[in-house]
């Protein structure tokens, strides 16, 4: 049984949520709290009382969303439960933006299924990132 709360990962949940699917090196945890508490809106799956999946949503909280973060824990990855979390990410979006808004994210190569289950497309765009390496 998996209840969905909606609420941000605290850190340790992301964390191990992170290092289930192998991607700990992909985040900085001196960092993620304050990215973290920094998410516009979260969703937790739990399975009794242990986080077995996350999603979180970021951006300017008015026309530009961007889908952050989806970690389900490989023992409940055929649950379906990324797409449900997804879609009650898309779901706020579409009951508390202002006007009509835009949704993006990047997807890993296993998980564009679930994406386009959703409606998400490429619509002839590139992602792009760059990193920063902050010297201090």
């Amino acid at each position: 049984m998996h209840t969905f709360v909606d609420r941000v990962a605290t850190v340790d949940e992301h964390r191990d949520l992170a290092r289930s699917v192998g991607w700990e090196d992909h985040f900085s945890y001196p960092a993620i709290g304050a990215s973290l508490s920094a998410s516009l809106r979260g969703c937790v799956v739990l399975s009794g009382d242990q986080a077995v999946g996350m999603a979180r949503l970021v951006g300017d909280g008015s026309h530009y969303f961007y889908v952050q973060d989806v970690l389900v824990h490989p023992d409940h990855t055929d649950s379906g439960l990324a797409t449900q979390l997804v879609q009650r990410l898309v779901d706020w979006v579409a009951q508390t933006a202002p006007a009509d808004a835009v949704i993006g994210l990047f997807a890993s190569p296993e998980a564009v299924g679930v994406y386009d289950e959703l409606g998400f497309s490429t619509d002839d765009a590139t992602g792009m990132l760059l990193e920063v390496h902050v010297k201090r």
